[in-house]
C-alpha cells in the first residue's frame, strides 16, 4: 500500500489484546439479505463531467439517496436486526459524529426501541438536530468521539443499553460492505472505488466485498489532512490516537480506538492507497458536486470526487465515487457553493 504519512500528533497503542475479527464476503452477502426492503439500494449514475476530465467512466454510488442521507444506515440497521428481541429491549445507545447517530435513531423508531446518542460539541447542529428529531435522546459530552464514546460506556454499565459501533464492529462493516456488492453487479468492468476514509467501516466492508469479487480492482481511501486517525494508524503499523480537529469532512473525524479489532487490520491489509485531502481540495469537491453533479454532498461525500479534481488520483479503468452523505448545513453549504469558503 502507498501510504502518505500526516503529520499528526499521535499516541500508540501498547498492542491489540485480540487477533481482529475479520468481516468476509459470507458475511456481507448475508448482511444485503437481512437489510433488503429496509435500506435503499442506492443509484450508480456516470458523471460526464469527469469522465471527461479522468480520460475514464467515472461513476458516482449515490448514498445520498438513503433515507437518512447518508449511507451509514446500511451498518445500523444490520447490527441492530442481528440482536435478539431480549437485547433489543434493553435499548440502543451509540457514539457519533452524526450520520451514525441518525442511522441508529432511525432503526430504533423504525423498530420501535429507544435509542441514546452520545455525540461531542463538535457535530453539527443540523446532525444533531436531526437525530432528536427522530425521537432519540441525546447527550453531548467534550470535544472529541473518543469523549463520546466514553459516555457510552458509562450508559451501557449504568442504564443495560445495547452498545451499536459506529463502525468497529462485524455487523456494521457488513452493512456497509453490502455497497460493495451493488458496485460489481452494477458495473462488472469496475477497475477503481474511491472511498471515504475515517473508522474504516464503509471502507474495510467495501474493500472487503471487492476484493473478494473483483481482486484487480483498486480500492483507495480518501480522507482529510486533520486529524485522520486510521491513516495515521496504517502509517504507525498501529492504532493510535489522533487530535480531533474541524474540518470541512466533519463525519470522517474521530479515532479509531486504540483496541480496535476489525477496521484496522481490514484496511491496513485491503486499501491499496490512502490519500489525504486539504479543506480547500474538499470544498472544490463538495463545490463541483453541486454545479456540475446536481448534488448536495456533504464534505466527508464529497472526498472522492475532490481527489479526482485535485489529480492526487488519477484512473486507469472504470471508476466508483462512493458519495456517502448529503448532510450538510444549507447555509455552510451556499458559502462553500459560491466560492466565499474554502
Amino acid at each position: 500500500m502507498t501510504v502518505i504519512k500526516p503529520h499528526l500528533a499521535i499516541v500508540e497503542a501498547d498492542h491489540l489484546a485480540t487477533p481482529p475479527a475479520l468481516v468476509a464476503l459470507p458475511d456481507i452477502q448475508a448482511a444485503a439479505a437481512r437489510i433488503a426492503g429496509r435500506v435503499a439500494r442506492t443509484p450508480l449514475v456516470a458523471s460526464p463531467s469527469l469522465s471527461r476530465l479522468c480520460g475514464q467512466p467515472v461513476h458516482l454510488k449515490l448514498e445520498t439517496r438513503q433515507p437518512i442521507g447518508a449511507f451509514k444506515l446500511r451498518g445500523a440497521m444490520n447490527a441492530v436486526l442481528a440482536l435478539d428481541e431480549e437485547q433489543r429491549r434493553h435499548g440502543l445507545v451509540t457514539a457519533s459524529t452524526g450520520n451514525h447517530g441518525r442511522a441508529v435513531a432511525y432503526t430504533a423508531r423504525e423498530l420501535g426501541l429507544h435509542a441514546t446518542i452520545c455525540m461531542s460539541a463538535l457535530v453539527p447542529a443540523n446532525k444533531v438536530e436531526a437525530i432528536r428529531s427522530l425521537g432519540a435522546e441525546i447527550r453531548i459530552v467534550g470535544r472529541s468521539q473518543d469523549d463520546a464514546q466514553i459516555e457510552v460506556e458509562r450508559q451501557v454499565a449504568e442504564r443495560g443499553l445495547i452498545p451499536i459501533p459506529p463502525f468497529d464492529h462485524p455487523d456494521v462493516v457488513a452493512g456497509q460492505g453490502t455497497i460493495g456488492l451493488e458496485l460489481v453487479e452494477d458495473l462488472p468492468e469496475l477497475a477503481l472505488v474511491l472511498v471515504p476514509l475515517s473508522g474504516g467501516g464503509l471502507a474495510g466492508g467495501i474493500a472487503a466485498a471487492i476484493k473478494a469479487l473483483r481482486p484487480k480492482a483498486r480500492v483507495i481511501g480518501i480522507s482529510m489532512e486533520r486529524g485522520a486517525a486510521m491513516v495515521a494508524a496504517i502509517a504507525a503499523g498501529r492504532p493510535v490516537e489522533v487530535v480531533e480537529e474541524e474540518t470541512l469532512a466533519d463525519s470522517l473525524g474521530g479515532g479509531i480506538g486504540l483496541a480496535n479489532r476489525v477496521t484496522f487490520a481490514l484496511c491496513r491489509d485491503l486499501l491499496d492507497e490512502v490519500v489525504l485531502l486539504s479543506e480547500t481540495e474538499i470544498a472544490a469537491g463538495i463545490r463541483h458536486a453541486a454545479r456540475e453533479e446536481g448534488e448536495i454532498v456533504e464534505g466527508a461525500g464529497a472526498v472522492g470526487i475532490a481527489a479526482l479534481l485535485a489529480g492526487k488520483v488519477r484512473p486507469h479503468g472504470p471508476t466508483a465515487i462512493i458519495v456517502s452523505g448529503r448532510n450538510i448545513d444549507d447555509a455552510g453549504h451556499r458559502r462553500i457553493v459560491s466560492g466565499a469558503a474554502a
